[in-house]
């Protein structure tokens, strides 16, 4: 990333002048190893907001750096207290502005092995475009369990961005508050008036309604 000119820099993260300036300035100046933040309190989008790690509690924080991991096209996997310094590089970009080669063929399946590794049950909180580099590889013997929020319209569930974000969000929150072990207890989620979808919902995909009480 440091070889690339501001403009094809500009180009992979499209976006205006004033953050591509910022962030261009990041990557010359960053640092690997030194003054680094932990990855639950650096990002600030719509879900880390809902789920306010800030405010956790002692045994949230364990909860969280032993349950939860998050998904960087930068450093890959990453867990709640693994140091990391500001950039800007999504998923889906490419590595340069005409080169067919994307962040998906650079990671290929080192993210989901190391996961499954971990881990034979797992909670799908990510977009599609950072879950693909897990769901691409899912083997024999792993259990990825989609969560769906989303408004009943007439037969279908339609999602709405903002709000699918903050229901992530708060969704993290809740397991942690309640320790969740067990995936059938997360459909006792029921914040942000969403309410578990036995309707819509099948043992791959957990659907959340929100609003809508009567479909136990």
């Amino acid at each position: 990333m440091k070889s690339l000119r501001y403009e094809e820099a500009k180009d992979i993260w499209k976006c205006n002048d004033k953050i591509a300036q910022l962030n261009y300035r990041r990557i010359q100046a960053m640092d690997l190893y030194r003054n680094l933040t932990p990855s639950i309190l650096s990002y600030e989008g719509i879900q880390y907001q809902y789920m306010a790690p800030d405010v956790f509690c002692t045994d949230e924080f364990n909860y969280i750096q032993e349950h939860l991991r998050i998904l960087s096209g930068f450093y890959g996997m990453l867990r709640p207290f693994d140091g990391v310094t500001p950039y800007r590089l999504e998923m889906q970009a490419r590595l340069q502005p005409e080169d067919a080669c994307s962040l998906y063929d650079f990671w290929k399946d080192k993210i989901a092995s190391e996961l499954f590794s971990e881990s034979s049950c797992i909670i799908n909180l990510a977009s599609k475009e950072y879950s693909k580099c897990i769901s691409d590889y899912i083997e024999d013997g792993i259990r990825l369990i989609t969560c769906v929020f989303g408004e009943r319209k007439g037969s279908k569930v339609i999602e709405k961005g903002t709000q699918v974000k903050m229901a992530r969000g708060e969704m993290v929150r809740f397991m942690a508050e309640k320790q969740i072990k067990e995936e059938e207890d997360i459909k006792g989620f029921d914040r942000l008036n969403y309410f578990y979808s036995e309707e819509f919902s099948d043992k791959d995909t957990y659907v959340f309604i929100k609003g809508d009480t009567g479909l136990f």
